[in-house]
C-alpha cells in the first residue's frame, strides 16, 4: 500500500510539473501557442484515425502474445479486452493495461502467466529493436542505427533468456514460439512502430512544415523508449523529458515538441473518450471482470 500511495504521488507529482513547464513556456513563447491556433482541425482528425488503425493493430499483437503463451480467446473478447486495457493503461496508475490483460486472462482463461509475460517481453524487445533503429536511422549512418538495434535486441533477448531459464516445472509450460507467430509478431510490431512514426510526422508538420521524415523517425524512437519507463498517463512529462534529451539525434526544436504534444495529447484523449463510449456500448464491463486483487505473484509459483 505504501508503495501504491508513492507511486500515484510521484505520478501527481511529474504530472503537475509538466503542466506548469507547458504553461510557463507557452506564456514565454507565445509564438508556439500561435501556431497551435493556426492547425487545421483536419491533422487532429487524421490522427484520431491513425489512432483507431493503431488499436487493431494493438488487437492482432494480443490474438498473438495469447497464441504465442498456448491459448486462444474469441476475436471480439479480444477487441473488448484490448480496448478495456487501452483506456485503463491511459487512466489508472503506472501504466494499468498490462496488469489488466494478466489477471483477466489468469481469472477467466487460467492462462499461464510466465507463459504469457514471456510472450509479452518478446514483444517488447522487437518493439525496442525498431525503435533503437529508427531512433539512429533517421539522422545517423545506417550502421551505427544496425549497431543500436543489434545492442537493443541482444540486451531483450538477454532478459527473455534469463526469465525463461528460472522456469521450474518446463512441463507445465504452454508456450508456442513457433516460427509463424514469431514473423507474425515481428511484422506487427513493425507497422505499430511505422504507424506512429506516421502519426508524430503529421503532428510535426502541422506546426512546422519544414520537419523533415526522417527527423519523425528519429524522433518516434526516442519517444517510444520513454513507455519503459512511464509512470504516468500516456507517458506525460516522462515521453517529453526523453524527447528534450535526445534533441541532438532527432533536431526537433523544445517548441515544436511542446506544441506537437499538445496535439497529440488532445487528439489521442478524444480517441479515448471515442473508444470509452464503444466499450461501454459492448457492456464489456460485464463481460472482461478482472479481480481486484493483483495475480502476478502467482506466475512465481507456475
Amino acid at each position: 500500500m505504501t508503495k501504491q500511495k508513492l507511486g500515484r504521488i510521484v505520478m501527481l507529482g511529474v504530472l503537475l510539473l509538466t503542466a506548469l513547464l507547458f504553461v510557463r513556456y507557452f506564456r514565454q513563447h507565445p509564438e508556439y501557442w500561435h501556431k497551435l491556433s493556426q492547425v487545421s482541425p483536419w491533422v487532429v482528425v487524421w490522427v484520431i484515425l491513425l489512432n483507431v488503425v493503431m488499436l487493431g493493430v494493438l488487437v492482432f499483437l494480443s490474438d498473438i502474445t495469447i497464441r504465442m503463451a498456448g491459448y486462444k480467446i474469441d476475436q471480439k473478447e479480444n477487441f473488448i479486452l484490448t480496448a478495456y486495457s487501452t483506456l485503463a493503461n491511459f487512466f489508472g496508475p503506472l501504466q494499468s493495461g498490462p496488469g489488466v490483460r494478466l489477471a483477466y486472462l489468469k481469472s477467466k482463461h487460467k492462462v499461464r502467466l510466465r507463459d504469457y509475460i514471456i510472450a509479452t517481453l518478446i514483444g517488447l524487445g522487437l518493439f525496442a529493436f525498431y525503435s533503437a533503429f529508427f531512433l539512429l536511422v533517421g539522422t545517423r549512418p545506417l550502421w551505427q542505427a544496425v549497431l543500436g538495434a543489434l545492442v537493443a535486441g541482444g540486451i531483450s533477448y538477454a532478459v527473455v533468456r534469463v526469465f525463461m531459464n528460472r522456469e521450474k516445472k518446463s512441463s507445465n509450460s504452454h508456450l508456442q514460439l513457433t516460427g509463424k507467430l514469431l514473423a507474425a509478431m515481428m511484422i506487427g510490431t513493425f507497422v505499430q512502430v511505422f504507424i506512429m512514426v506516421i502519426w508524430y510526422y503529421l503532428e510535426l508538420r502541422a506546426i512546422n512544415p519544414h520537419i523533415h521524415f526522417s527527423q519523425a523517425m528519429s524522433y518516434t524512437g526516442a519517444a517510444n523508449f520513454s513507455l519503459y519507463v512511464s509512470i504516468t498517463p500516456s507517458a506525460a512529462g516522462i515521453r517529453e523529458a526523453f524527447l528534450l534529451f535526445s534533441q541532438r539525434l532527432h533536431h526537433v526544436s523544445t517548441g515544436d515538441i511542446a506544441a506537437a504534444n499538445i496535439i497529440d495529447r488532445g487528439a489521442y484523449v478524444i480517441f479515448l473518450g471515442l473508444l470509452f463510449v464503444i466499450v461501454m456500448a459492448m457492456h464489456a464491463k460485464e463481460k472482461i471482470r478482472v479481480p481486484s486483487k493483483t495475480v502476478v505473484k502467482d506466475a512465481a509459483d507456475e
